[in-house]
């Protein structure tokens, strides 16, 4: 941690003119005399007394405060649906803002959906920290994809014959047959939705993301019929090995590995990973890294229909703590701090930095400028791995008032618009999940060991080890040791706040 909390953190008010912080941090800490944060303070009118903590320990440490007596002014809460955050929120900890934003026109909430996803059990205590609402896609090996004369895939049925093809037709021409198509993971998450591939094929197929309604009835994605439907079509690439050998063992630490290497050639995932692999292939390769990466949005089924898997749109939310902002003239003049951060000039300083110092705009594009100077780097230091981590109007894929970074080719440039037509395409068939603003306890208390139970079951199956009907038997087990409980908590919350 970087700097301590105001001594004062646990005596009440707000000191006018300083905000005490809590934020997460990815690497060195920004200097508090910095230029970075002298330019926010001036922004502001206020001393920014940010307490930082590095990412890996920033749950841990929050619990710890959640329990303690001293609560900064602001906090960074990366998960509001978690156990501590939602007793301390509902025993009064923080603001409720569900109805205070509309005076502040840089944090009245950009997207309804995202606002709605980001609630606590219907409520918002805080201001969300806005990311793409949809960003699922299929990212592919654009070099084996020229050499076999094939298209990006538009629908499933493409996709399987692509992978068919990178497996069998020797698309990196070495006369061996030592390639395969899609590249899957074992996703580390002990829940079943946890946009993997293997729930964005589910929700190509028209199941549910994570749960949904169907004829009044709250039901998981895991017991509608179209599931079945994209276990077989997963199952059919597993069992026809045109997947990586250790698909139900590869870390997604290494998902990128078999793509650049040249053994795997699709990954369905995230857009921005697009650009993640376009700097990996730089690295290995500055002449060619720009001919190695396709990209496609959500694929339709078999009959035609499409289904697109969206993304909650927000990543934690910044709450303001009620033990010292205690009165709604302190909760305005914080507010009103935060606002200018949201605004166009704060979204610029938390994001790129400082124009003409560590960067220039091109093209509506920001640019990065005197990246040898010792001071610059500092300056890219302190907004990469920390002030960025306190807006809430800006993400990578979600540009805001910020600027998005130039990329150098102009392959990675159609990269970015076709990034920005896929999203705004996918988002009118986005399926998106009902119970996201409400709780259920018993999924508080029981929900990292009964998520284990289909998740399991479905890598089980998927491997050859349990038959459907077994795979079903666990789907009850699941429903019996809590899952019954876990949906009429859900919709019974759904109901309460008019879902």
């Amino acid at each position: 941690m970087a700097s301590a909390c105001s001594s004062g953190a646990g005596e009440g008010a707000a000191e006018s003119d300083t905000l005490t912080m809590m934020v997460p941090l990815f690497q060195t800490a920004p200097d508090p005399k910095g230029e970075i944060q002298q330019a926010v303070e001036k922004l502001v009118g206020k001393k920014l007394q940010i307490t930082w903590v590095p990412n890996a320990e920033y749950n841990d440490k929050t619990n710890v405060m959640l329990a303690s007596n001293a609560i900064p002014d602001v906090v960074v809460i990366q998960d509001n649906k978690g156990a501590s955050f939602v007793q301390a929120a509902k025993a009064g900890a923080f603001w409720d803002l569900t109805d205070k934003l509309d005076k502040y026109p840089n944090l009245k909430p950009k997207s309804q959906q995202a606002w709605i996803n980001s609630k606590t059990d219907g409520r918002n205590y805080g201001i969300y920290r806005v990311r793409p609402l949809l960003r699922s896609a299929v990212v592919l090996r654009k070099d084996w994809l020229e050499k076999l004369d094939l298209e990006p895939p538009k629908t499933t049925d493409d996709l399987y014959e692509i992978a068919k093809a990178f497996t069998e037709k020797d698309p990196d021409g070495n006369g061996k047959k030592d390639t395969y198509g899609l590249i899957l993971p074992k996703w580390p998450a002990p829940v079943f939705s946890a946009s993997s591939p293997y729930n964005a094929i589910d929700v190509w197929f028209g199941t549910p993301n994570n749960y949904g309604m169907r004829d009044g009835k709250l039901v998981p994605e895991f017991d509608v019929p179209e599931f079945w439907e994209a276990q077989k079509y997963t199952k059919k690439f597993i069992d026809e090995g045109l997947v990586n050998p250790d698909w139900a063992t590869l870390d997604t630490g290494k998902w990128n590995d078999p793509f650049l290497q040249g053994k795997g050639g699709i990954i369905i995932d995230v857009n921005v990973r697009a650009g993640e692999l376009f700097d990996k292939f730089k690295e290995l390769d500055p002449e060619t890294y720009d001919q190695k990466v396709a990209m496609a949005g959500n694929l339709t089924r078999p009959d035609g229909q499409k289904f697109s898997l969206p993304f909650t749109g927000y990543n934690g939310i910044v709450a303001i703590s009620k033990q010292r902002v205690q009165t709604e003239e302190q909760l305005d003049d914080v507010l009103t701090t935060l606002d200018k951060l949201a605004g166009k000039e704060g979204s610029i300083l938390l994001n790129n930095g400082i124009e003409g110092r560590n960067f220039k705009v091109e093209d509506g594009y920001a640019v990065k400028i005197n990246e040898d100077d010792p001071a610059v780097k500092v300056i890219n230091n302190d907004v990469q791995f920390g002030f960025i981590q306190l807006g809430t109007t800006a993400s990578v894929g979600v540009a805001g008032d910020a600027y998005e970074w130039m990329r150098p080719s102009q392959a990675e440039q159609d990269w970015l618009k076709q990034r920005d037509e896929l999203m705004e395409l996918d988002l009118q068939t986005a399926v998106h999940d009902p119970s996201l603003p409400v709780i259920s306890q018993t999924a508080v208390e029981k929900g990292a060991t009964l998520g284990l139970i289909p998740t399991d079951a479905r890598i089980k199956y998927l491997a050859g080890a349990l038959t459907e009907d077994e795979f079903k038997a666990e789907i009850k087990r699941w429903y019996d040791s809590g899952g019954t409980q876990i949906l009429a908590e859900l919709q019974d919350g759904i109901s309460k706040i008019g879902g």
